[in-house]
């Protein structure tokens, strides 16, 4: 399997990849519960959580786009006016304060120092279970031990926890907020 990485004309397809991985993701339907929304706003939400990825060289692809990892380098920061005005616009009422409050407790987990962060890596589920997660990962990995910083998470899914703790991350704490599934921080110390 080739990971390579993502040019500016991989990006539809990259952001494909990962609509259709998060389709079953918890905190995603919980949020965008209704399919056709969230298959109209889960794009834009991938560009402003991690779009700046494509241009800084840190987003990852496999061959066919399976799979897709978006990373932020130490100083890159998601849209967070971006996300916070998508979410706003299209989250329903009874749940959007609990978003809020979400967004500003993974703030808090975020490590003061320099690191590198994962805000999203998917594969195709058709695909799932033969190590496209693993190889995305290895890949991108090799930059933040290169640079010798920690690299961070949040997972919303439990399933995909045993592949980060493989790659050296642990769980730091949870978020949760009203009926919202349980979001788990995961830091992965400078090697």
């Amino acid at each position: 399997m080739k990971v390579r990485t993502a040019l500016a004309a991989d990006e539809a397809g990259a952001i494909g990849v990962l609509t259709l991985a998060f389709d079953v993701d918890p905190m995603a339907r919980w949020s965008l519960p209704d399919p056709a929304r969230y298959l109209a706003i889960f794009p834009l939400i991938t560009k402003a959580f991690g779009g700046s990825a494509f241009g800084k060289g840190t987003a990852y692809v496999t061959d066919g786009f399976t799979g897709a990892t978006l990373w932020l380098p130490p100083g890159i920061d998601s849209d967070e006016e971006s996300l916070k005005r998508l979410f706003n616009e299209n989250t329903d009422d009874d749940i959007r304060e609990d978003m809020q409050i979400i967004f500003e407790r993974m703030g808090k987990f975020h490590p003061a120092e320099p690191h590198w962060y994962l805000p999203m890596i998917g594969v195709d589920p058709v695909h799932q279970g033969a190590g496209i997660g693993s190889a995305l990962m290895t890949e991108a990995l090799k930059a933040v031990d290169r640079d010798g910083l920690a690299a961070y998470l949040e997972s919303s899914n439990p399933r995909n926890i045993p592949l980060y703790e493989r790659h050296g991350f642990e769980v730091i704490g949870e978020i949760q907020s009203g009926s919202s599934p349980v979001l788990r921080p995961m830091l992965r110390k400078a090697r």
